[in-house]
Formats: C-alpha cells, sequence, structure tokens
C-alpha cells in the first residue's frame, strides 16, 4: 500500500516540498522526516518524487506536474545498463535499469543512462510502450512496500535534463543525500516508538537506559539535520560535499544503534508480536544500506583537511 500511499499523498491538492536552499529546507526535511516516522516505505517514495522536483528546477528550470509521480533511477549496479542514442527527436533508452523504487507504479521517472559523451540524466514517461517493470527480484522484507523492481526500456523516448555533469556536478545533488538522511531519520523515530511507549510504563533502570541513549541521539541526530538545514538555506550554491557524507554517516549510526537499543530494551516480543514494528525495522535496516558504508567514510576522510569541526575563531592555531 506505500505505493499508492505516496501517490496519494504527491497528489493531494497543494502538496510541494520547499526546494532545498530557498529559505525553508528545514521545512522540507521536517516532512520528509514525519512522513518516515509515519512510514518508512511511503516516505522514501515521497522524497524521490520531491527529489525529481528540486532536480528538474535546478538543472533546467522546471518541475513535476499534478497527477505524476516521480521516482529517481540513479543506481549503476554492474552487469545492467541503459544506453541513449541519439534519434531526430532527442533520444531513446534501451536497456535494464536496476533498483527502481516506484517501478510499478511512477508516471515518470528521472533515469541514468549512458552515452558517448558520458553518463546523462533524462527524463522519462513510463506510460509509453517499451517500457516494462519486473518486480519479483525483491526477495526482502524490508522496503518491499516502495515497489522497487527492475525496468526495462526497448526504445523508449526520452529528454535529456542538462548537460553530461548536470547531475552530479550541482550542489543540488548533496542536498538531495541530506535528504535521505532525513528520512533515515524518521525511520529510526518510528523502530524507536515502542521504547517510548514502555518506558513511561516502567520502572526498569535498564529499560530506562536504553531509552535514556535513544533519546540522547535522536536529540543529536535532529540537531545536525537542523544545522544542516540552515547551512543550505545560508548559501544553496556551496558545495555541501563533506557535510553530507557526514551527516548521513552520522544517521547511518543512529539508525543502526536505534534499532540494537530498542531491541535490547524489549526483547523479541515486538518483533514478532507487532507487525507494524516488525516492518519499521526490516524497512529501516535495508534502507539505511542505501549509504555506502565504509567506502563513503573514505570518502569522507579524502575530504578532510585542517578545518576541524566547531568554532573556527582562530584557523592558525587549529593548524598546528
Amino acid at each position: 500500500m506505500s505505493a499508492e500511499a505516496a501517490r496519494t499523498i504527491v497528489g493531494s491538492a497543494g502538496f510541494g516540498l520547499p526546494r532545498p536552499g530557498a529559505g525553508a529546507t528545514l521545512e522540507r526535511f521536517a516532512t520528509l522526516t514525519r512522513l518516515c516516522s509515519e512510514d518508512i516505505s511511503t516516505g522514501r517514495l515521497v522524497e524521490a518524487h520531491a527529489d525529481a522536483d528540486a532536480i528538474l528546477g535546478e538543472i533546467i528550470g522546471g518541475a513535476v506536474r499534478p497527477g505524476e509521480f516521480w521516482g529517481v533511477w540513479a543506481a549503476q549496479p554492474p552487469g545492467t545498463r541503459v544506453d541513449a542514442r541519439p534519434v531526430a527527436n532527442g533520444f531513446e533508452l534501451d536497456g535494464v535499469k536496476e533498483w527502481c523504487s516506484g517501478a510499478g507504479a511512477c508516471t515518470h521517472a528521472l533515469v541514468t543512462a549512458a552515452t558517448a559523451d558520458g553518463n546523462r540524466l533524462f527524463a522519462v514517461d513510463l506510460r509509453q510502450p517499451g517500457v516494462s517493470a519486473d518486480l519479483s527480484s525483491w526477495h526482502a522484507t524490508g522496503m518491499r512496500d516502495t515497489d522497487t523492481g527492475t525496468v526495462t526500456f526497448d526504445a523508449v523516448p526520452a529528454t535529456a535534463v542538462g548537460a553530461v555533469t548536470a547531475y552530479l556536478d550541482r550542489p543540488g545533488f548533496w542536498h538531495g543525500g541530506m535528504g535521505v538522511a532525513a528520512c533515515w531519520f524518521g525511520g529510526a523515530r518510528r523502530v524507536a516508538r515502542p521504547l517510548y511507549r514502555a518506558v513511561g510504563r516502567s520502572d526498569d533502570p535498564l529499560l530506562r537506559m536504553h531509552a535514556g541513549a535513544v533519546d540522547a541521539l535522536l536529540a543529536a541526530g535532529w540537531a545536525a539535520i537542523e544545522a544542516a538545514a540552515r547551512h543550505i538555506d545560508a548559501d544553496p550554491t556551496a558545495r555541501a560535499q563533506r557535510e553530507a557524507f557526514a551527516l548521513r554517516w552520522s544517521i547511518e549510526q543512529l539508525a543502526t544503534a536505534v534499532v540494537d537499543r530498542v531491541g535490547r530494551a524489549l526483547g523479541p516480543g515486538p518483533l514478532v508480536a507487532d507487525p507494524d514494528h516488525a516492518q519499521a525495522v526490516a524497512d529501516l535496516t535495508v534502507y539505511i544500506r542505501q549509504s555506502h558504508a565504509d567506502a563513503d567514510l573514505a570518502v569522507l576522510g579524502s575530504l578532510v583537511d585542517g578545518r576541524i569541526p566547531g568554532p573556527h575563531d582562530d584557523p592558525a592555531k587549529e593548524k598546528s
């Protein structure tokens, strides 16, 4: 039901998230957090639609239109690829794209495809002939309601979105990555819900200890998201790569710790007796694997320079 729920949300009258850097980035992140706090799969699909709108706006000054439901399909797993070949009126896509969330529900998608000059982003109307989706390869319980599958393109007309490097070489790429972290944070809040309910009914010191740890983790995570939103609005054109990697790693660690703490505090009961909690744990466990784990941490390390996080009143002393 999550794909249907997400499509209903984005199709509701007046729906639209503020774009990153427009002065209300925290409102955008807060909405994504709230959605994933209720249902992780639904929030993930809404995030992709909102990301598509931001991408279209930043690169070509466009926007998603009423009645449309967009995905962003940019994964590049080994073994499959989509090629874009020039034709008289633009491009046609041929090939196979894996890890497509909303594959059976989206009306449109932004799809990365190979050209003679390198990978490029294309807008595709998925209602055209030549598009077929296969959802049978998704065996996991986690994120099963995101309608994720493999999409095959057979001579499907597509419109190029910007130049070859436009998708990756823009500040908004990193803003979008931080939006995903806000979704992960919402998922952690969803997983924590049974612990917050239980601690109010118990005087068990160990339960309270785990609840205190989770509360501190969530407070720190939200403070980091608030700070990131402020920085984006203060300088929307800055290349926020370092902050994006740091935020995503921090929220990933937080989410992992919350899953562990809630399980240690409450035991197997909620996992086997509460289907909503069990689904949330499964969803979050799969969702945070959208990060590249230690590979992302290595990239963050390569971005570290002489600026130690914290106040920078005297840079000369900091480098000494």
